[in-house]
């Protein structure tokens, strides 16, 4: 059994030290699925919510708070971002797809920026949405698909 990477011999953590590994150009993808009520859809679609246009609130929120994954992941480390994106996309009348990549050139990949870009946008829909469905529910995040470093490209492989 392989020994956890960020747990010392005395039982203490540490984070990873990647000094010794090269840098290379990482991306990650992740995603994470709000439903609402088809008020609460339609609302964030005409942008006709009390707060205001959701989405430009949303990516915004995405994008910052990729940026500070560093600080809000224990042992993350801090990551200089080439590029960060927020998108969404409706499954269907109810459920919007909210997705976010991350890019870096590191010595560590940035799956958990991307994971917390999607995260925070989400909350941000639910926060911005709120006042119409305070039924929203945040179902899932999770990572898409992954490159660079020595793992090189995974895909997710559930639908």
């Amino acid at each position: 059994m392989q020994k956890p990477s960020h747990i010392l011999a005395d039982g203490g953590i540490s984070m990873v030290d990647v000094s010794t590994k090269p840098v290379t150009a990482r991306t990650a993808r992740a995603q994470a699925l709000v439903r609402m009520s088809p008020q609460a859809a339609q609302a964030l679609r005409d942008a006709t919510l009390p707060k205001g246009d959701a989405f430009v609130a949303a990516q915004l929120a995405g994008i910052m708070a990729a940026k500070q994954t560093g600080g809000l992941i224990p042992l993350a480390h801090p990551l200089p971002l080439a590029h960060v994106e927020v998108t969404f996309s409706w499954d269907d009348d109810r459920l919007l797809r909210v997705e976010a990549s991350a890019t870096t050139s590191a010595q560590t990949g940035v799956e958990m920026e991307a994971m917390v870009a999607a995260s925070i946008a989400a909350l941000t829909i639910y926060d911005m949405t709120k006042a119409v469905d305070k039924g929203i529910v945040v179902e899932s995040v999770r990572l898409l698909s992954k490159s660079g470093g020595k793992s090189g490209e995974w895909v997710s492989q559930r639908p």
